[in-house]
């Protein structure tokens, strides 16, 4: 009977190791599971970055070209505008005179 209980004591022993040393083992591959998605996630992150900042450099650039093509627009529009004022001017004011006048 001793013999018997001894068995089963050191059975249970045994078990016990085998399911400690299963916890470790599926600890250490959560842990690295963990760590490898973390990595997977970082470079993920920094590709996203990088392609943030392509883009923005990209946007900027576009930007700037879209607002020096309104600016020469304007300008050019603003030469018209003066060109036609002296052209026109004592024209225009003898018709607003005239207009009001009448």
């Amino acid at each position: 009977m001793q013999n018997m209980i001894k068995k089963i004591v050191d059975a249970d022993s045994q078990v016990q190791a085998m399911v400690e040393a299963d916890q470790k083992a599926a600890e250490e591959e959560k842990r690295k599971i963990e760590e490898e998605a973390a990595a997977i996630y970082k470079r993920y992150m920094d590709k996203a970055m990088e392609e943030v900042e392509i883009n923005d450099a990209y946007l900027e650039k576009r930007s700037e070209r879209k607002i020096k093509e309104i600016s020469a627009k304007q300008e050019s529009a603003l030469i018209k505008l003066r060109a036609d004022y002296e052209q026109y001017r004592d024209k225009w004011v003898d018709e607003i005179v005239s207009r009001v006048v009448s």
